[in-house]
């Protein structure tokens, strides 16, 4: 019979349409607008303390660093161009006054900064983070949040004071996956030591460097005191160990370890974008090496013939590193208590099919705003499920270690911006919120920040006027 046919057409679209129908769902609920306020993303999160309301008040732009003559004064000029690795050759990428890293900024504590950043030839716009400064938000250089991208012919200028001494650095937070592999990056010192060594670890487009170079060998004299300062600019971690002397974890991401011991035959793990101060006294007659993750890009400071030694099997655990000191705030009493559960599943982003990070269970931009008044104390479980390692990174706070898969802290206090979670590990951590603005927490590893492994800490009463995309084309990962 004709009917037949028909019917069983009937029967295959509707089965088409059955299977296809969720599908075509998903993908529209997935589409990112192209002109989204950070106001209007995801859904507020108060931890359990009252709800705030961030849509009316004081403007993000307009929480900048003083006034009057700067301390420091630094010009850099972002270009696109050819520049040449030390020992590697040249290569394609973004320099800053016509070389990568940028400019090593150099303050005392206390010192004003201005830092005006001009756009002469990179293309998608560009911005400036000031990594584990704690600045005021309208200088966190993040585009989208808080300012637009500096188009090609534009200006910016950042001002803030040095408050902190340590370890910092700098780099893009426009379209970073891209632009500080590129080379849009930078180291900042706040007040150095005389027997200061520097080393940054950076890949270029696989190409491994020290400082930007594919090795270095500094002076010292035998006997003295050096202050190394490591720090990680990739998106994993990598352990640091010392070849041919014993040494001391004095600071990790800017903040001073409380009586530190000598340790010897063990490596400290540096995260993405964290960094560690270690302090080594120089043998008699030999130089020391650095190791920086293994692999040939190493430091070797002295004279003499150096060491070269494998990894330790051993490793400094900070949660139990030195000893315990006032934190200035008590945890206990915490008026919002937070989760960050770091998931993974399949489905759409923006259109696109693939496994997508979670953040509570939900996938960008759909993910909780953490939403806090001034002056709360803070308590926030982040805990990673997701099969990969994650460095997690807070704007514009530090936050201190209270525990690590339920273990209890009994160091020196551990206090940090860029904080290594492994896949199954939980860490506790608090901080007072004392920086009004709205800051990014996201994952260091930028390719996974761009792939929505990010939200927002929210003061009440701070609103932003930026947007992501829109016209300034904002894409702050």
């Amino acid at each position: 019979m004709a009917w037949r046919p028909r019917r069983r057409t009937a029967i295959a679209v509707l089965a088409t349409i059955v299977v296809l129908a969720p599908i075509a769902w998903f993908w529209q609920r997935s589409l990112v607008p192209g002109d989204l306020s950070p106001m209007e993303m995801g859904f507020a999160d108060y931890g359990g303390g009252p709800a705030t309301h961030a849509h009316h008040g004081q403007d993000v732009g307009t929480l900048t660093g003083p006034s009057g003559p700067a301390d420091v004064v630094v010009d850099l000029v972002a270009r696109q161009e050819r520049f040449d690795i030390p020992g590697r050759g040249p290569m394609d990428g973004i320099t800053l006054n016509h070389t990568s890293p940028g400019p090593e900024i150099v303050a005392k504590q206390g010192d004003l900064v201005q830092v005006t950043l001009q756009n002469e030839s990179v293309p998608d716009g560009i911005t400036l983070h000031w990594h584990g400064v704690d600045v005021p938000a309208a200088e966190d250089g993040v585009a989208g949040v808080t300012q637009d991208a500096v188009q090609r012919g534009q200006s910016h200028v950042y001002r803030f004071v040095a408050k902190d001494v340590g370890t910092y650095w700098y780099h893009s937070h426009q379209v970073s996956h891209e632009q500080v592999k590129k080379g849009l990056w930078g180291v900042l010192i706040v007040e150095p030591t005389a027997n200061d060594v520097v080393a940054a670890v950076h890949t270029y487009d696989k190409v491994r460097t020290v400082n930007g170079g594919y090795g270095e060998r500094r002076v010292a004299a035998p006997g003295s005191t050096v202050r190394v300062r490591l720090i990680n600019t990739d998106n994993g971690p990598w352990a640091a160990w010392v070849d041919g002397a014993p040494y001391r974890v004095v600071a990790v991401d800017g903040t001073e370890v409380n009586a530190p011991p000598e340790v010897s035959n063990k490596s400290v793990l540096v995260t993405a974008g964290g960094r560690v101060d270690l302090q080594v006294t120089m043998p008699q007659g030999s130089a020391i090496r650095i190791g920086l993750g293994g692999g040939p890009t190493t430091l070797v400071i002295g004279e003499g013939n150096a060491p070269a030694g494998a990894e330790p099997r051993e490793r400094v655990d900070l949660l139990s590193y030195g000893k315990p000191a006032q934190l200035g705030f008590d945890p206990a009493k915490a008026t919002r208590v937070f989760r960050y559960d770091i998931g993974r599943r399949p489905g759409f982003l923006d259109g696109r099919p693939g496994l997508w990070w979670t953040i509570n269970g939900h996938q960008y931009p759909d993910v909780p705003m953490f939403m806090v008044t001034e002056g709360d104390v803070v308590r926030m479980t982040i805990k990673n499920t997701s099969g990969q390692v994650h460095p997690m990174h807070l704007h514009g706070h530090h936050v201190v270690v209270l525990s690590r898969d339920g273990v209890a802290a009994t160091g020196s206090p551990w206090w940090t911006d860029s904080l290594n979670v492994e896949d199954d590990e939980s860490f506790e951590v608090a901080f007072v919120a004392d920086n009004p603005g709205i800051w990014m927490d996201h994952c260091h590893n930028l390719p996974h920040a761009a792939q929505g492994l990010v939200t927002h800490l929210m003061y009440s009463g701070v609103t932003t006027k930026f947007h992501l995309g829109g016209s300034a084309s904002n894409q702050p990962e």
